[in-house]
């Protein structure tokens, strides 16, 4: 066998091919380590790793959880791997639309070139109230915010005005309630799905919005919903992250 060649090359490639499994197991462990110890920093952390956040590291997720007798600790990686899902789709999309995301980081360095964080805080208020504190401006708020909380080389000053702009955020967030949200409400309030279909079919083909014959009906545009369903996904996942 030693003096086989053929035989060597074989045993030479299983070997190589150990190893990088073996590597990225080790890269998916540790990247899966990172979230768990710092659960209200995914969006930062998807930020910094995007790459990293690959087929095969779901794919280790799903292998892990095989291995776990207990439904809780299967599920918990389970609503993990959703909880990156959409950190992924979030960043990629924002991603995907670079006036988008050139816009928000002016509106965001406006913020930061604030006089005073009083005139921060005021700022986004001011933009909530024009629709314009959009996911992707939220996006920078909050990796801005997940990267300064546990900074050791920032001082406490900066991650104070941090930790008030974020909070301004969740307020403004809140407090923001165009006719898309109550769209929303009104048709997770409605039970039946077909009837909740129609109602969503309506909602796109209002016609002249200003002779509808019913005054309380609302109307949108599907892209003009998603994009608040991704605000209020945003807005959800700040508040459990406070």
């Amino acid at each position: 066998m030693e003096t086989d060649p053929t035989l060597k090359q074989k045993f030479a490639s299983l070997a190589a091919k150990v190893k990088r499994i073996d590597e990225e197991m080790e890269k998916n462990s540790q990247l899966l380590k990172e979230i768990q110890d710092n659960p209200t920093d995914l969006n930062a952390i998807v930020t910094k790793r995007r790459k990293d956040f690959t087929g095969e590291f779901f794919r280790y997720l799903t292998l892990l959880s095989e291995t776990y007798d207990a439904l809780e600790d299967r599920d918990a990686i389970a609503r993990l791997a959703t909880r990156c899902l959409s950190a992924i789709s979030a960043f990629d999309r924002t991603l995907e639309n670079v006036e988008t995301l050139d816009a928000a980081q002016a509106k965001f360095d406006e913020i930061l070139n604030s006089p005073s964080v009083d005139v921060a805080c005021e700022n986004i208020k001011s933009l909530a109230k024009t629709k314009e504190l959009d996911s992707s401006l939220i996006l920078f708020i909050n990796s801005a915010w997940a990267a300064a909380k546990d900074s050791t080389h920032m001082k406490n000053e900066v991650k104070e005005i941090m930790y008030r702009i974020y909070k301004a955020t969740k307020s403004s967030l809140r407090s923001m309630a165009p006719k898309e949200i109550k769209l929303l409400k009104h048709l997770l309030n409605i039970a039946d799905p077909e009837e909740r279909f129609s109602a969503l079919a309506t909602a796109f083909c209002p016609g002249d919005e200003r002779e509808a014959k019913d005054p309380y009906a609302l109307y949108t545009t599907p892209k003009e919903l998603h994009k608040w369903i991704k605000i209020m996904l945003d807005a959800y996942h700040l508040n459990k992250e406070d």
